[in-house]
């Protein structure tokens, strides 16, 4: 891809991935690499920031829970703007553009002003968090579906989810943003039929050095998120087809934690 390729007053959406800067593609890099402008989320962490090259303008955009950030409309704004001036844009989210990542509300708002936009496609977290546990999200006579479910609710609203589709014990859940809501997860799918000692695996800071990955059962869920700070990402993997990943986890955990499983 050279740098016509990539016409002023254009647009691409592209995942950064899950946090390890080696797990960004190749076109990835080349598009931030040729933007005038990169737009990113609070969870692109500065290693992946680092890659940028210096005349490349960077404004961050993140929304984080509890946090006063700017809201999507506005996000649709700058970056509708910035096209229209002519610059190269690139909007930088955390895992994959497609999943939970707001694409299709910026993709609206960029046709509704003629802008072309294309997606450069991300490892999401799941994968990530899947591969550093040694695990399989669809595991053979284990899991025969993968359901991506969101967590994210605003405050004081209860989570609308089909929570008996979802207790399915024949399916392996992946909940984005659940660190909040375990406790709801776990009444919930329990309410709903689904066994309590299905295993789970918390993945935290996915991929990062500093990646926590704790696996359990789901009746426990609540306690074994209470160590995890709020401003840490959290996917939480739901499923028969994560038990077998045991014996690397535990390696992974400090010895009050391996204890308290």
């Amino acid at each position: 891809m050279h740098r016509d390729d990539f016409a002023p007053g254009s647009v691409w959406l592209v995942g950064a991935g899950p946090g390890d800067p080696g797990l960004l593609t190749r076109k990835a890099l080349r598009l931030i690499s040729q933007a005038d402008v990169v737009f990113h989320d609070a969870l692109v962490g500065p290693d992946i920031l680092d890659l940028v090259p210096a005349h490349v303008r960077l404004v961050n955009v993140g929304k984080r829970s509890g946090r006063h950030s700017k809201d999507q409309g506005s996000i649709n704004d700058l970056i509708v703007a910035a096209a229209l001036d002519g610059e190269r844009v690139v909007r930088l989210k955390g895992g994959d553009p497609s999943i939970f990542g707001r694409s299709a509300e910026e993709m609206d708002a960029l046709r509704e002003h003629n802008i072309a936009v294309d997606i450069c496609p991300g490892i999401t977290a799941a994968s990530a968090a899947a591969a550093s546990a040694h695990a399989s999200l669809t595991l053979r006579g284990a899991a025969r579906q993968l359901t991506f479910v969101t967590a994210h609710a605003r405050a004081g609203d209860k989570l609308t989810l089909d929570w008996n589709k979802l207790a399915d014990e024949g399916s392996m859940l992946a909940v984005y943003m659940g660190r909040a809501a375990a406790a709801e997860i776990s009444r919930e799918l329990i309410a709903a039929g689904r066994a309590p000692d299905t295993p789970v695996l918390i993945a935290v800071n996915v991929s990062l050095p500093n990646e926590r990955l704790i696996r359990g059962r789901l009746s426990a869920l609540a306690f074994l998120v209470r160590a995890i700070s709020d401003s840490d990402p959290t996917l939480l993997l739901v499923g028969s087809a994560v038990a077998a990943a045991g014996t690397d986890i535990v390696r992974r955990l400090s010895v009050p934690e391996a204890t308290a499983l």
